[in-house]
């Protein structure tokens, strides 16, 4: 960042355009980081990412290869790379000085970084849907089991929560079809096999408190730099659709959070998507239409969005439209369909008359890029090919034991990495199961016992045989057998119970 509130992207050469900055107080008009793969994009997001938090304003970026770690310690002219980098610098004009940057880590199965959780009820019915691939008839379901839940005050936690309320919503689906329509078990059975499919792929980790506290990722270091939040996602990719399920539901948690301010000075919090098409991809429209919605309108919240992927055509058309900003990387065309997709990329540039900008984007090589940038009066600015400038931290990722002890230092060390499960709607239906159960069980007990001893009182016939006294005797005797026997079954019965509380209980203290 420069004295004139911008971030030096890039600059140019013989061939090339004027030096090209991103504007801060246009930052939240969002941006799109494109190309295909190897041709630069993750080093442009790196440079991007220092410039902001150099500029002290924090950034949240998804780690797809592990690269982006490096952020975290400054690069060195004993790097491989720091020749090359010192004569690109040179090249655009650049003082180039190593440095680090202030980076906590994050990671959703808790093991690069510090856990991220969020509970089932703030995910929501919308965005849970998506992540289990339901139909419209079992989102109906899901979305019943959310009203329920809301009306009983069954808080849901975590997964265990939601598979108890499906549940017992399965068990009175007679009355809730009644109130709010049809509710089949053959739905509800679906979303508990999609449920055990997620919890078998680790997607559980996401479900459970402490949940992440979004303004912790707001935080500016004492020396005035935004703290850059790095959510480790090599992992995490490889379920695409948690991935993006995870970084919308963020998304939408910051535009439900934040007041609105306009177009600030520069921005609260720039967020990256890397790999975006895993959003797009076969997301159904009602998702489409929520993803549009946030990137329309949390830029006036102050927060940016910028999308890194291959294609510019794997952004839909709505939202592709809201992206000022733009770095486009080379794309390659060696077939039909290839050609006509680096003409649609091209045509998304405003025109430059000394630039052919499909002839640029098909020609520029790693590091290069055709860029164009929101000018001052909100304007986009004209295509150029532009050099990348080198990043001042370190080119690809650092050690396990630097990652280790940059977590142990980090101000959120101890915060979120014990889970507490407290009483929530797994713990309220089992206790009204447990409870019901004792009831009925109470209840039968109590029959059996009164036809037993109606069925002595009742008994009057002629004991054959016998004197008066004899069957005087008998009867009696058979009104004490049937209370005798139904003591022993009482008793009987209250042994099995204890026996069985008694295992239940250990299943459950042990889940």
């Amino acid at each position: 960042m420069d004295d004139r509130g911008t971030i030096f992207v890039g600059g140019g050469g013989e061939g090339y355009g004027s030096p090209q900055f991103l504007e801060l107080n246009k930052a939240n008009r969002h941006g799109l980081i494109a190309g295909a793969t190897g041709t630069g994009k993750t080093v442009t997001l790196q440079i991007l990412a220092e410039g902001f938090s150099a500029a002290g304003v924090p950034v949240f970026v998804s780690d797809i290869k592990g690269d982006l770690s490096g952020l975290a310690a400054a690069g060195s002219a004993e790097a491989k790379l720091h020749d090359a980098f010192a004569e690109r610098a040179a090249t655009i004009g650049l003082d180039l000085q190593y440095s680090a940057f202030p980076v906590t880590f994050w990671d959703l199965f808790g093991e690069k970084g510090h856990p991220v959780r969020t509970t089932i009820a703030d995910m929501g019915p919308l965005l849970l849907s998506r992540l289990l691939d339901l139909s419209e008839a079992q989102e109906g379901v899901l979305n019943v089991a959310f009203r329920v839940a809301d009306e009983q005050g069954l808080a849901l936690l975590d997964l265990k929560d939601l598979q108890a309320l499906l549940t017992w919503t399965g068990e009175q689906r007679k009355e809730l079809s009644l109130r709010y329509g049809n509710v089949s078990t053959a739905s509800v059975g679906a979303i508990q096999r999609a449920l055990l499919v997620l919890e078998n792929e680790g997607g559980d980790r996401l479900f459970g408190e402490p949940a992440l506290e979004i303004r912790d990722l707001f935080r500016i270091g004492e020396d005035g730099g935004g703290q850059i939040n790095l959510l480790a996602a090599d992992r995490l990719v490889n379920s695409p659709r948690l991935y993006a399920t995870f970084l919308l539901w963020l998304l939408s948690e910051l535009f439900e959070m934040l007041p609105e301010i306009g177009d600030p000075d520069k921005p609260r919090l720039v967020f990256f998507f890397d790999e975006a098409h895993l959003l797009f991809d076969d997301a159904p429209k009602a998702l489409l239409d929520k993803v549009e919605q946030v990137a329309r309108l949390i830029r006036s919240k102050g927060v940016g969005v910028y999308f890194c992927t291959q294609n510019p055509a794997d952004v839909p058309d709505d939202v592709l439209g809201q992206l000022g900003n733009r770095v486009q990387h080379a794309l390659r065309a060696f077939t039909e369909r290839d050609r006509r997709a680096l003409n649609a990329a091209a045509g998304t540039y405003r025109d430059n008359p000394g630039l052919d900008i499909a002839a640029a984007i098909s020609e520029v090589g790693t590091g290069e890029a055709v860029t164009s940038f929101l000018a001052d009066n909100g304007e986009p600015g004209m295509a150029e090919r532009t050099l990348i400038r080198p990043p001042s931290s370190r080119l690809g990722p650092v050690g396990e034991e630097e990652r280790d002890a940059l977590v142990a230092a980090s101000p959120f060390a101890g915060r979120y990495e014990a889970e507490v499960d407290r009483e929530s709607a797994f713990e309220i239906l089992t206790e009204r199961a447990e409870t019901a159960k004792k009831r009925a069980m109470e209840a039968e007990d109590a029959a059996e016992e009164e036809h037993d001893f109606n069925a002595a009182r009742r008994y009057s016939g002629p004991v054959v045989g016998r004197s008066g006294e004899e069957r005087k005797s008998t009867r009696t005797d058979s009104i004490g057998t049937a209370f005798a026997k139904s003591f022993a079954r009482q008793l009987g019965t209250q042994s099995s119970r204890m026996i069985v509380r008694g295992l239940l209980g250990g299943i459950f203290r042990g889940r």
